[in-house]
């Protein structure tokens, strides 16, 4: 708590006599405080700190339940098969349930909805914690209870996506604030894993479910104290299932985002899906324990922590189209050095590269689409964009327990790498004429400044000097 008072502290330091500051401080203090107050921009929407602050503490714990449920799920089954199978369970409902959770984000109160779908997490993770506590954990109950959360999430990240937007005051600190989102996502799963190691193999895993119950108390409470102005819903999304095909039809016709999400969901489903062996990695492979798995996803969330920070501290977004598919490709080359590394040192090495790739990848298609998208279609598409980012990956669950349980876990983490590796090459091929689609929408928006200066120039040249104007 006291480093996110701290970062409240910076944020609000900015907002007023910065001059004044800088005079008494001196230059190079005033460099690192004006760079601190760029990564931070963000933060100076009132509504936005709240929610930062409370997801600094919540995502803690959803980390911590992460690695507790995979772990849990290999100690009772010795199978990666389930392993597949539990994590399908939870991601299934997003993908059959995130379009039409995109249309409810743009037609009702995206703050309720999430008020309401974090109260019922805290409630999956409090039941998990008195199974595993009171020794009645089966694992249909490990099922179950994915099934239910994954129903929460299908309507919680499109919602969430769609509401960064209402909680920033500036508009061109939307970039910012989204790479920050991944920051915070990243710290916690730089220490929510190193922490559930710990605590599982001193006590067990009960103890990180209760604690990710608690934790939803921090974004429930920075939730209910937010100020926002509810905006009218527009007359033409009365219609569900006329806004969805509208809404999908948008995210289809419109290049970019079509290129851009085919992209997300081959990586999220051949790609990300690694974490679902990362225990068969930590326990056969490496010979380790519950802290090695900690441990590994700690270096993997260090380096997508640094990827995050390094997208926040960006002055543009120029450039973030040519990133995509350089970092899908590292992130690709990381899984290959996982899978056919046979010692703890080189895989833990590793690991930081995988995460950074990963992030890169992942939040700067974010940025790109959230920049480029119309206002009143945000939500069905954020919903699009939420199926395939999570969405697909049940499929790459079940196809990676299903290829590890035939070929090993490191023959089928080697052949997700290469498909990531392929889709990569053939999405920078694509980018040339992306941008030439993208181009005009940033002139418009301004974020290419010197050509839309060079507009308005040439607008005013062609214009009669005042006093001639009748």
């Amino acid at each position: 708590m006291v480093i996110i008072f701290k970062v409240w502290q910076e944020a609000g330091w900015f907002k007023k006599d910065d001059g004044e500051r800088q005079m008494k401080r001196g230059g190079r203090q005033s460099e690192n405080s004006l760079s601190l107050g760029l990564i931070l921009r963000a933060l100076n929407s009132r509504n936005y700190r709240l929610f930062f602050t409370g997801q600094s503490v919540s995502l803690i714990g959803t980390w911590m339940q992460n690695i507790a449920m995979s772990w849990l799920v290999y100690r009772l089954s010795h199978s990666p098969f389930l392993l597949g199978v539990v994590s399908f369970a939870g991601d299934i409902p997003m993908f059959i349930l995130m379009p039409f959770a995109g249309v409810a984000a743009d037609r009702f109160n995206r703050r309720r909805i999430i008020i309401a779908t974090q109260s019922l997490m805290m409630l999956q993770a409090f039941l998990l914690s008195g199974l595993v506590l009171s020794h009645l954990i089966k694992i249909w109950h490990l099922v179950a209870l994915s099934v239910f959360l994954g129903i929460l999430n299908s309507f919680d990240m499109p919602s969430r996506q769609a509401f960064v937007i209402e909680m920033i005051e500036k508009k061109e600190d939307l970039p910012n604030a989204i790479a920050l989102n991944s920051s915070i996502f990243n710290l916690a799963r730089l220490l929510g894993p190193s922490i559930a190691g710990i605590l599982i193999a001193a006590i067990g895993e009960g103890l990180c479910f209760l604690i990710n119950g608690l934790s939803f108390a921090a974004i429930i409470a920075a939730l209910l104290a937010m100020r926002i102005t509810e905006k009218p819903i527009p007359d033409q999304l009365a219609n569900h299932l006329a806004a969805l095909k509208q809404g999908v039809s948008y995210a289809y016709s419109f290049l970019p985002i079509r290129y851009i999400l085919s992209l997300l969901a081959v990586v999220s489903m051949m790609g990300a899906s690694y974490t679902v062996l990362m225990p068969i990695f930590a326990k056969d492979i490496l010979k380790g324990h519950s802290y090695t798995l900690g441990f590994l996803m700690a270096a993997g969330g260090a380096g997508a922590l640094a990827a995050a920070i390094y997208l926040a501290s960006r002055k543009t977004i120029i450039g973030l189209g040519r990133m995509i598919p350089m970092a899908t490709g590292l992130f690709a080359a990381g899984l290959m050095v996982l899978a056919l590394s046979r010692h703890f040192a080189l895989s833990i090495a590793v690991m930081p590269l995988i995460g950074f790739g990963l992030m890169t990848q992942m939040a700067s298609c974010n940025t790109l689409i959230q920049t480029i998208v119309e206002d009143d279609k945000r939500g069905r598409v954020m919903g699009i964009y939420a199926m395939a980012f999570r969405g697909v990956a049940p499929i790459g669950s079940l196809i990676a327990g299903a290829l590890a349980a035939k070929i090993g876990a490191a023959n089928a983490v080697l052949i997700g790498a290469g498909v990531c590796i392929a889709a990569a090459f053939l999405f920078a091929r694509k980018l040339p004429a992306l941008r030439k689609i993208i181009r005009p929408i940033y002139v418009k928006q301004g974020i290419i400044p010197e050509v839309a200066a060079g507009i308005r120039s040439a607008s005013e040249a062609s214009l009669p000097p005042k006093d001639q104007v009748s």
